[in-house]
């Protein structure tokens, strides 16, 4: 395993301003097809230590169409959020993503990751990293746009159950961005 896997999964950085003692929760080998960049793992990814491992990565998996053995396979899904760590819970849900995460290990560990074809993008923070251009967007404007999954990039609402009003809204979401994003998902693994 590489040093700076290794030493992202060791990293403390922010212990002194996380709720909860450090724990980095992501996937990643160097032949991963796919990159999910997500915000920052859930109290109980925190818990278990694997992403999306809660109602949120059930509707991811089926939004894409794969098992859970294809998920956690890093060989083929790399889990890349923006932050590592839980970053505990606000009023309204968990908190941003801490702002020291991505600086300090993005770059190094997006290099790694020479063979991804597609990136499906989750939140507003990998959105403004991954899709700078979006900015000034809607999410429903983004995801609805025809050119969403061009280039390899794939925006998507966030999965968790706290987006059932949102996909209640939305119906055309299911109906015409989840086919794309099946055929997409299919032919990166």
């Amino acid at each position: 395993m590489s040093d700076v896997i290794t030493d992202a999964r060791a990293c403390t950085y922010c212990a002194e301003v996380l709720p909860h003692a450090p724990r980095p929760v992501f996937q990643i080998s160097p032949s991963a097809r796919i990159l999910i960049a997500g915000q920052a793992p859930g109290r109980k990814a925190h818990e278990t230590g694997i992403p999306f491992d809660d109602a949120s990565g059930d509707r991811l998996r089926a939004w894409m169409g794969v098992d859970r053995t294809t998920f956690y396979d890093a060989t083929k899904v790399a889990i890349l959020p923006m932050g590592f760590c839980y970053p505990g819970t606000g009023k309204s849900g968990d908190l941003p993503p801490r702002p020291e995460c991505a600086p300090k290990w993005r770059q190094a560990l997006m290099a790694m990751l020479t063979d991804v074809s597609l990136t499906l993008v989750i939140g507003t923070y990998a959105r403004d990293w991954h899709m700078p251009y979006l900015k000034g967007k809607t999410l429903t404007e983004a995801v609805r746009d025809p050119e969403n999954g061009a280039g390899g990039r794939f925006l998507l609402p966030h999965p968790s159950p706290r987006n059932n009003i949102w996909l209640k809204k939305n119906p055309w979401f299911e109906a015409e961005v989840l086919l794309r994003l099946r055929a997409v998902v299919a032919q990166a693994i």
